[in-house]
Protein backbone atom coordinates (compact mmCIF):
# COMPACT_ATOMS: atom_id res chain seq x y z
CA UNK A 1 0.00 0.00 0.00
CA UNK A 2 1.10 3.48 -0.77
CA UNK A 3 1.59 6.20 2.02
CA UNK A 4 -1.65 7.70 1.14
CA UNK A 5 -3.91 4.98 0.88
CA UNK A 6 -1.79 3.72 4.71
CA UNK A 7 -3.11 6.69 5.73
CA UNK A 8 -6.59 6.58 4.58
CA UNK A 9 -6.98 2.92 5.87
CA UNK A 10 -5.97 4.13 9.29
CA UNK A 11 -8.04 7.47 9.46
CA UNK A 12 -10.85 5.06 8.84
CA UNK A 13 -9.97 2.61 11.64
CA UNK A 14 -10.11 5.54 13.81
CA UNK A 15 -13.41 7.21 12.59
CA UNK A 16 -14.90 3.76 12.95
CA UNK A 17 -13.91 3.47 16.61
CA UNK A 18 -14.37 6.67 17.93
CA UNK A 19 -18.53 6.22 15.88
CA UNK A 20 -18.32 2.62 17.43
CA UNK A 21 -17.90 3.44 21.12
CA UNK A 22 -19.77 7.03 20.69
CA UNK A 23 -16.77 8.77 21.49
CA UNK A 24 -18.86 12.80 21.29
CA UNK A 25 -22.33 11.63 22.04
CA UNK A 26 -20.37 10.23 25.14
CA UNK A 27 -18.43 12.81 26.11
CA UNK A 28 -18.00 15.79 28.53
CA UNK A 29 -16.37 18.98 28.74
CA UNK A 30 -12.77 18.27 30.89
CA UNK A 31 -12.57 21.55 32.74
CA UNK A 32 -15.64 23.71 34.65
CA UNK A 33 -14.98 27.30 32.77
CA UNK A 34 -16.69 30.71 32.57
CA UNK A 35 -18.68 31.93 29.10
CA UNK A 36 -14.64 33.21 28.29
CA UNK A 37 -13.19 29.75 28.53
CA UNK A 38 -11.82 30.59 31.49
CA UNK A 39 -11.11 27.44 33.66
CA UNK A 40 -12.32 27.78 37.06
CA UNK A 41 -9.85 27.45 40.26
CA UNK A 42 -10.30 26.30 43.38
CA UNK A 43 -7.57 25.65 46.68
CA UNK A 44 -6.88 21.90 47.89
CA UNK A 45 -5.03 20.91 50.73
CA UNK A 46 -5.47 21.87 54.75
CA UNK A 47 -1.98 22.33 55.82
CA UNK A 48 -0.41 23.66 52.59
CA UNK A 49 -2.96 25.20 50.09
CA UNK A 50 -2.90 25.41 46.67
CA UNK A 51 -4.07 26.78 43.47
CA UNK A 52 -5.70 23.75 41.24
CA UNK A 53 -7.64 23.63 37.77
CA UNK A 54 -11.47 22.60 38.42
CA UNK A 55 -12.84 19.86 36.93
CA UNK A 56 -16.40 20.02 34.94
CA UNK A 57 -19.40 18.27 37.03
CA UNK A 58 -20.63 16.18 34.14
CA UNK A 59 -16.66 14.83 33.29
CA UNK A 60 -16.38 13.73 37.40
CA UNK A 61 -20.11 12.07 37.01
CA UNK A 62 -18.51 10.20 34.11
CA UNK A 63 -15.76 8.89 35.91
CA UNK A 64 -17.20 7.68 38.53
CA UNK A 65 -20.14 5.88 36.58
CA UNK A 66 -17.35 4.40 34.85
CA UNK A 67 -15.00 3.61 37.67
CA UNK A 68 -18.24 2.31 39.52
CA UNK A 69 -18.86 -0.64 36.23
CA UNK A 70 -15.39 -1.48 37.29
CA UNK A 71 -15.77 -1.76 41.33
CA UNK A 72 -18.76 -3.68 41.01
CA UNK A 73 -17.22 -6.12 38.63
CA UNK A 74 -13.96 -6.58 41.17
CA UNK A 75 -16.62 -7.40 43.84
CA UNK A 76 -18.53 -10.05 42.37
CA UNK A 77 -15.19 -11.48 40.89
CA UNK A 78 -16.69 -11.44 37.22
CA UNK A 79 -12.95 -10.61 35.71
CA UNK A 80 -14.94 -8.54 32.67
CA UNK A 81 -13.27 -5.35 32.70
CA UNK A 82 -9.65 -4.64 33.20
CA UNK A 83 -9.54 -1.05 33.87
CA UNK A 84 -10.43 2.47 31.98
CA UNK A 85 -9.63 3.91 28.74
CA UNK A 86 -9.69 8.04 28.54
CA UNK A 87 -9.16 10.07 25.75
CA UNK A 88 -8.87 14.36 26.32
CA UNK A 89 -9.64 15.67 22.90
CA UNK A 90 -10.59 18.47 20.73
CA UNK A 91 -13.27 18.65 17.53
CA UNK A 92 -13.36 19.74 14.36
CA UNK A 93 -16.36 19.54 12.38
CA UNK A 94 -17.27 15.85 13.61
CA UNK A 95 -13.60 14.80 13.56
CA UNK A 96 -12.04 13.65 17.16
CA UNK A 97 -8.74 15.17 17.53
CA UNK A 98 -7.29 12.85 20.48
CA UNK A 99 -4.69 15.05 22.76
CA UNK A 100 -3.70 12.25 25.32
CA UNK A 101 -4.59 8.75 25.26
CA UNK A 102 -4.36 6.94 28.54
CA UNK A 103 -5.27 4.37 31.28
CA UNK A 104 -6.28 3.17 34.68
CA UNK A 105 -6.34 -0.37 35.83
CA UNK A 106 -8.60 -2.27 37.56
CA UNK A 107 -6.03 -3.76 40.24
CA UNK A 108 -3.16 -2.36 41.68
CA UNK A 109 0.66 -3.98 41.57
CA UNK A 110 0.18 -5.34 45.02
CA UNK A 111 -3.63 -4.78 45.75
CA UNK A 112 -6.74 -6.62 44.32
CA UNK A 113 -8.22 -2.56 43.50
CA UNK A 114 -5.89 -0.17 42.36
CA UNK A 115 -5.78 3.09 44.01
CA UNK A 116 -6.57 5.36 41.12
CA UNK A 117 -10.09 3.91 40.64
CA UNK A 118 -10.80 3.75 44.50
CA UNK A 119 -13.68 5.80 46.46
CA UNK A 120 -13.30 7.98 43.68
CA UNK A 121 -16.99 9.56 44.45
CA UNK A 122 -15.40 10.82 47.78
CA UNK A 123 -11.54 11.41 47.57
CA UNK A 124 -10.10 13.43 44.34
CA UNK A 125 -6.65 13.43 44.86
CA UNK A 126 -6.14 10.09 42.28
CA UNK A 127 -9.44 10.27 40.26
CA UNK A 128 -8.40 7.82 37.76
CA UNK A 129 -4.92 9.21 36.66
CA UNK A 130 -7.05 12.72 36.53
CA UNK A 131 -6.68 13.34 40.37
CA UNK A 132 -4.99 16.73 42.47
CA UNK A 133 -2.20 15.53 43.51
CA UNK A 134 0.95 15.72 42.06
CA UNK A 135 1.69 13.08 39.18
CA UNK A 136 -1.57 12.96 38.68
CA UNK A 137 -2.61 14.90 35.18
CA UNK A 138 -4.56 17.83 37.24
CA UNK A 139 -2.58 18.11 40.01
CA UNK A 140 0.56 18.13 37.49
CA UNK A 141 -1.07 20.49 34.92
CA UNK A 142 -2.21 22.60 37.31
CA UNK A 143 1.77 23.11 38.38
CA UNK A 144 2.41 23.96 35.23
CA UNK A 145 -0.87 26.32 34.71
CA UNK A 146 -1.36 28.17 37.84
CA UNK A 147 0.99 30.43 39.90
CA UNK A 148 2.44 29.69 43.03
CA UNK A 149 3.51 25.75 42.56
CA UNK A 150 6.63 24.50 44.08
CA UNK A 151 9.11 24.44 41.10
CA UNK A 152 9.95 20.78 41.34
CA UNK A 153 6.79 19.79 40.14
CA UNK A 154 6.30 21.70 37.52
CA UNK A 155 7.58 19.25 34.47
CA UNK A 156 8.25 19.40 30.68
CA UNK A 157 5.42 17.30 30.16
CA UNK A 158 2.55 19.13 31.07
CA UNK A 159 4.66 22.62 30.12
CA UNK A 160 3.74 20.91 26.92
CA UNK A 161 -0.06 20.24 28.11
CA UNK A 162 -0.26 23.56 29.26
CA UNK A 163 1.21 25.14 25.43
CA UNK A 164 -1.28 23.25 23.57
CA UNK A 165 -4.55 24.00 26.19
CA UNK A 166 -4.19 27.41 26.71
CA UNK A 167 -4.09 30.51 25.50
CA UNK A 168 -0.80 31.38 28.08
CA UNK A 169 0.66 30.49 31.23
CA UNK A 170 1.51 30.32 34.03
CA UNK A 171 -1.77 32.72 35.16
CA UNK A 172 -4.29 33.22 37.82
CA UNK A 173 -7.21 32.95 35.70
CA UNK A 174 -6.10 30.31 32.30
CA UNK A 175 -8.33 30.11 29.46
CA UNK A 176 -8.21 27.43 26.85
CA UNK A 177 -7.55 28.10 23.57
CA UNK A 178 -10.76 25.66 22.49
CA UNK A 179 -13.26 23.14 23.91
CA UNK A 180 -11.35 20.31 25.86
CA UNK A 181 -13.12 17.08 25.74
CA UNK A 182 -12.84 14.01 28.28
CA UNK A 183 -14.05 10.54 27.16
CA UNK A 184 -13.77 7.58 29.31
CA UNK A 185 -15.10 4.00 29.38
CA UNK A 186 -14.81 1.00 31.60
CA UNK A 187 -13.17 -1.33 29.06
CA UNK A 188 -14.60 -5.14 28.42
CA UNK A 189 -11.74 -7.11 27.45
CA UNK A 190 -14.54 -9.22 25.29
CA UNK A 191 -14.70 -5.72 23.37
CA UNK A 192 -13.12 -5.22 20.07
CA UNK A 193 -10.22 -2.85 19.81
CA UNK A 194 -9.25 -0.31 16.74
CA UNK A 195 -7.89 -2.64 14.28
CA UNK A 196 -11.57 -5.41 14.56
CA UNK A 197 -8.70 -8.05 12.94
CA UNK A 198 -7.37 -8.30 16.00
CA UNK A 199 -10.33 -8.98 17.74
CA UNK A 200 -11.72 -9.06 21.60
CA UNK A 201 -8.21 -7.43 23.16
CA UNK A 202 -7.20 -5.90 26.56
CA UNK A 203 -6.63 -2.86 28.07
CA UNK A 204 -2.91 -2.37 27.62
CA UNK A 205 -3.05 -3.58 23.64
CA UNK A 206 -5.69 -1.02 23.24
CA UNK A 207 -4.47 1.78 24.39
CA UNK A 208 -1.18 0.74 22.85
CA UNK A 209 -2.89 0.28 19.25
CA UNK A 210 -5.03 3.51 19.49
CA UNK A 211 -1.87 5.88 20.86
CA UNK A 212 -0.28 3.71 17.50
CA UNK A 213 -2.77 4.62 15.28
CA UNK A 214 -3.42 8.38 16.41
CA UNK A 215 0.14 9.60 16.53
CA UNK A 216 0.39 8.92 13.20
CA UNK A 217 -2.67 10.80 12.13
CA UNK A 218 -2.18 13.49 14.46
CA UNK A 219 1.69 14.05 15.13
CA UNK A 220 1.31 17.25 15.96
CA UNK A 221 -1.34 17.65 18.19
CA UNK A 222 -0.88 14.59 20.52
CA UNK A 223 0.53 15.04 23.78
CA UNK A 224 0.99 11.07 24.36
CA UNK A 225 5.19 11.02 23.65
CA UNK A 226 5.73 7.29 24.61
CA UNK A 227 5.44 4.95 21.56
CA UNK A 228 4.78 7.63 18.93
CA UNK A 229 4.50 6.84 15.18
CA UNK A 230 4.77 2.50 16.93
CA UNK A 231 2.10 1.41 14.66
Amino acid sequence: MTEPQVTGRRKALWDAFCHNQKITENSSPLFDTDHESIVRVRQVGKTLSRSILSRSESMEARVIAETNILLKDIEHNNEQYDGLIYMMFTRQNDDVIPLYIGKAESKGRSNPVSANIKDVARVKDKFARWGDNYQYHIGDLSASVLPGHDARYVTLKYQHWAESLFVSYPVERPQLKQDIWFWCKAWNKNNTGIWPEFGPIRLTFLEYLLIGVASSLFPETLLNREGHSRV
